[in-house]
C-alpha cells in the first residue's frame, strides 16, 4: 500500500545502502521511467532520506554505469513524439562512428543519444543503424560493451522497443533457473500490477510459451503463491 514513489525511493536506497549495489534495481527504475516519474522518486528519496538520489548514485556508482545513472536521473529525455529522419540517419552513423568503427568505445555519444532523444526517435535511429550496419543496435552494445553499462544501454533499448517485453523478461530472469530471486519477483508484480501487467502476461505467454500465473505457481508456494497470482488476476 505503500505510494509507488516511495516505494521506489525505498528500493533505490536499499539498492545503495552496505556494501555492494544492486545494480539490477538501478536499471530497473532508471532505465524504464519518464522524466516526470523520475522527478517524482527523487523528491521522495530526499524527503525520506535527507541526501539527493543524484549524490547517492554519485558516491556509490563508477565509471561508465554512474554517467548513465546520473544522467538518466536528471530526467532531461525529450518527451515529444517528434520523428526526424534525417536525424535519426545522422545519430545512427555517430553511434556507428562511437562504436563498431573505433577502437575503444565512445561511451559519451551512446549515453548522449539514448537518454536524450524521444522513444518514436530512438525506434527510428535504430532502423537507421540496422539499414546501415545489417544487424540491430542491441547487436553493437552486446559487442561494444560490458558489465552494467551494457546491460543499462541494452534495458533502455529493450523498453523503446517494447516495455512489456522488458518487464516480462525481468520476471522469467526472477524465477528461472534454482532458487527465486523474491524481492525482485515482488518488485515488478507490485509496480506493475495497476499499470500494464496484463499486457506483459501477454508478452510473457509468447515469449517463453507458458503463462504468467503458471510459472508462479510452479516457483512459489503457500500464501505468497497466492497473494502473487491475486496481484496479477
Amino acid at each position: 500500500m505503500t505510494p509507488l514513489p516511495q516505494y521506489y525511493a525505498k528500493e533505490l536506497h536499499e539498492a545503495m545502502s552496505g556494501l555492494g549495489t544492486d545494480e539490477t534495481v538501478l536499471i530497473e527504475v532508471l532505465c524504464t521511467m519518464s522524466n516526470h516519474e523520475i522527478s517524482i522518486i527523487k523528491q521522495a528519496y530526499e524527503g525520506m532520506y535527507g541526501r539527493t538520489l543524484e549524490d547517492d548514485l554519485i558516491s556509490d556508482t563508477s565509471g561508465n554505469f554512474k554517467r548513465l545513472m546520473v544522467s538518466l536521473c536528471c530526467a532531461n529525455r525529450d518527451e515529444s513524439f517528434n520523428v526526424d529522419q534525417a536525424a535519426a540517419m545522422e545519430d545512427a552513423k555517430q553511434l556507428l562512428q562511437a562504436g563498431e568503427l573505433r577502437f575503444g568505445t565512445d561511451e559519451s555519444t551512446f549515453n548522449a543519444i539514448l537518454v536524450q532523444r524521444n522513444f518514436a526517435q530512438l525506434r527510428q535511429i535504430f532502423i537507421e543503424y540496422q539499414n546501415i550496419t545489417g544487424h540491430d543496435i542491441e547487436t553493437a552494445i552486446e559487442n561494444e560493451f560490458s558489465g552494467d553499462i551494457k546491460k543499462g544501454l541494452l534495458a533502455i533499448v529493450k523498453c523503446v522497443k517494447h516495455r512489456a517485453s522488458f518487464f516480462a523478461e525481468q520476471l522469467y530472469k526472477s524465477m528461472k533457473g534454482l532458487g527465486t530471486d523474491d524481492s525482485r519477483l515482488i518488485r515488478l508484480i507490485v509496480t506493475r500490477c495497476e499499470i500494464d501487467i496484463g499486457e506483459i502476461k501477454n508478452v510473457f505467454l509468447q515469449q517463453y510459451g507458458e503463462s504468467l500465473e503458471d510459472f508462479i505457481s510452479g516457483d512459489c508456494s503457500g500464501h505468497y503463491k497466492k497473494c502473487l497470482l491475486a496481484l496479477i488476476s
